[in-house]
C-alpha cells in the first residue's frame, strides 16, 4: 500500500513539474525578467528534490524489506547498488 501512494506522490509532482517547465519556456518565449524565470526555476528545481527524496525513501525502504531474508552476500550486493544510485542523486542534487 505504501508503495503505491509513493508512486502516486511522485507522479503528481511530476506532472506539476511538467506544467511549471512549461510555463518556464512560455515566460522565456515572452520574454519576462530574468528575475521572473529563475524564481520558477527554483520551484520546479525544489520539487525536483522532493520527488527524488520520496524516491530514494521508497528504494531504501525496498532494500531493506525485500533482502531482510536474503543471504549476506545478496543484501551487501542490493545495497551497493543503492548507494550508487544515492550517491548519483546527491551529485545532482
Amino acid at each position: 500500500m505504501r508503495r503505491h501512494e509513493q508512486k502516486k506522490e511522485v507522479l503528481m509532482r511530476l506532472k506539476r513539474i511538467e506544467g511549471q517547465l512549461r510555463g518556464i519556456q512560455k515566460m522565456v518565449e515572452q520574454n519576462t525578467p530574468c528575475s521572473d524565470v529563475l524564481t520558477q526555476m527554483a520551484a520546479a528545481t525544489a520539487g525536483m528534490k522532493r520527488a527524488g527524496m520520496v524516491m530514494v525513501q521508497t528504494y531504501m525502504e525496498e532494500c531493506i524489506n525485500t533482502t531482510r531474508e536474503e543471504p549476506v552476500a545478496r543484501r551487501e550486493e542490493v545495497m551497493k547498488d543503492f548507494q550508487k544510485a544515492l550517491s548519483r542523486y546527491i551529485d545532482w542534487a
